[in-house]
């Protein structure tokens, strides 16, 4: 079954007035993303931005040993590649599918076209950028103060946030890289997880049995990026809004 996908199926897109749309809408070309092809590399210089609608992306620290660690995830409440529009053309981090699937690119200058007009466009990326700036430095905080399997957990509920299932195709040494952490220590603690009827996890299949659980078994991280993101969020403006 072939499924339809629309702009406004990205939370950012939906949000923008009716004029700001038409401005965009003619240059947005649907893409898709297979689980981790890269959107950009470290270092490299960003032509796009990309609006999700079905893919997860992962930003990922990448060091020079080649270990990483993802520092967000950006679904489709968001937009990968602030920094075309933050004043800089590179950027540290490294853009991947976590999972496949599909969104709107559009050029890197049509953007900052409409971001100089200084509209509600800009507050509502400004916005959203403070929404990850904060996302990023509580995963900061959760990696060097929490357990395996608290990390874990925040980690499992952000990307389940950013998909319309309770299940997730990931192997444990791909969540591994993500978290930065041993295969080993991430497997101990999804066996913990499993055996308490949290999740099941079958041949890089991740199911959430029991999302409430979950919830409570994380870190209080999770609940600080989400109130944040809800607090910068839910009140923008929305002059005309296109409907989805």
């Amino acid at each position: 079954m072939q499924i339809s996908y629309s702009p406004t199926q990205n939370h950012l897109l939906a949000a923008l007035s009716v004029a700001e749309f038409e401005r965009l809408s003619a240059h947005l070309e649907l893409v898709s993303f297979e689980q981790g092809e890269a959107l950009y590399e470290s270092g490299a210089q960003l032509q796009y931005v990309y609006f999700p609608v079905s893919c997860i992306v992962s930003l990922l620290y990448v060091l020079e040993n080649g270990e990483s660690a993802e520092v967000a995830v950006v679904g489709k409440e968001g937009i990968v590649g602030i920094s075309l529009f933050m004043g800089g053309d590179t950027t540290p981090d490294r853009a991947t599918a976590q999972s496949s699937g599909f969104a709107y690119r559009l050029k890197g200058q049509i953007l900052k076209e409409e971001f100089d007009r200084a509209g509600p466009l800009l507050r509502l990326l400004l916005r959203y950028t403070q929404a990850l700036i904060i996302q990023m430095t509580q995963t900061s905080v959760c990696h060097r103060h929490h357990s395996v399997e608290q990390q874990l957990c925040r980690w499992l509920l952000l990307s389940l946030d950013r998909t319309s299932t309770n299940q997730l195709t990931m192997t444990q040494q791909m969540i591994a890289n993500m978290l930065g952490l041993r295969r080993e220590r991430v497997a101990e603690a999804a066996g913990n997880l499993q055996r308490n009827g949290i999740i099941q996890y079958s041949r890089g299949s991740i199911d959430v049995l029991n999302r409430p659980a979950l919830e409570g078994a994380a870190c209080e991280c999770y609940s600080v990026i989400t109130q944040e993101f809800d607090r910068l969020m839910t009140d923008i403006p929305r002059l005309d809004p296109v409907a989805a």
